[in-house]
């Protein structure tokens, strides 16, 4: 779909949309996903594919598959607007491209394909950078948002000024957080995740899985494996997952 005009967001940007082949008729569950260039095949992407679109047809049969919507990023604005805050000469853009996504994306998805806007059936992700606006957009916005896939966020910008900001408030205690990093990442990469994964129980939520990956480096090919876990934990049974 698109390119669709985000406002005060240039260049317009696709909408990248799949609809599993056992998607309900009415009120399919979501899930949105950032840097939607990596979210499915290889030709779009810098490094990869995450080949979600597969990954969404191997969750059990009982399982009612969400619709996944990988939104493009806005090239060399990127990081603006997937950041929540500014720093250098980044200025913090995810409050409004989330504000648009609740705004307008639900809206229309739910009316032309059928998707719920239950929040609790509507969950965002994204890795790196879409990491952090995942977790910022369910941590802001739990109004339309009931889950989020945080893969190695990038809780480090802005001095990590997430931490201080989600010390500030309630963690929603019903939503679903899940929060991943690799042993091989960047330092600090899978200290900050473990943190934020604490402050977040000190917080009120309940419904946390924090996964620390012992061979995952920062790379799609890592993010790709651990996509069915994220998502068996999102819209499954957690029940056998090699915790």
């Amino acid at each position: 779909m698109g390119p669709v005009d985000v406002p005060d967001y240039p260049p317009g940007r696709m909408v990248r949309i799949y609809v599993p082949k056992r998607a309900h008729q009415s009120e399919r569950p979501v899930l949105f996903l950032f840097d939607g260039q990596n979210v499915f095949d290889d030709a779009p992407s810098f490094a990869g594919g995450w080949r979600a679109h597969e990954t969404v047809e191997k969750l059990a049969k009982n399982v009612p598959p969400p619709i996944i919507v990988g939104i493009d990023h806005g090239g060399d604005k990127r990081i603006a607007e997937l950041s929540p805050f500014s720093f250098g000469r980044n200025r913090g853009g995810a409050d409004g491209f989330i504000d648009w996504m609740c705004r307008w994306l639900v809206p229309h998805l739910a009316h032309h394909f059928s998707a719920t806007r239950d929040p609790r059936k509507i969950v965002v992700g994204g890795s790196s950078m879409g990491g952090l606006a995942a977790l910022y957009a369910l941590l802001s916005r739990p109004d339309t948002f009931g889950g989020c896939i945080a893969m190695s966020p990038s809780l480090w910008i802005a001095g990590r000024r997430i931490f201080s900001w989600a010390e500030g408030r309630n963690a929603p205690r019903d939503a679903r957080i899940y929060l991943d990093a690799g042993k091989r990442e960047p330092a600090g990469m899978l200290q900050n995740a473990d943190g934020m994964d604490k402050l977040l129980h000190r917080k009120g939520a309940r419904n946390l899985h924090f996964y620390s990956d012992p061979y995952g480096g920062h790379s799609e090919a890592a993010w790709r494996k651990r996509l069915i876990r994220a998502l068996r934990f999102q819209f499954g049974s957690s029940k056998g997952l090699p915790y």
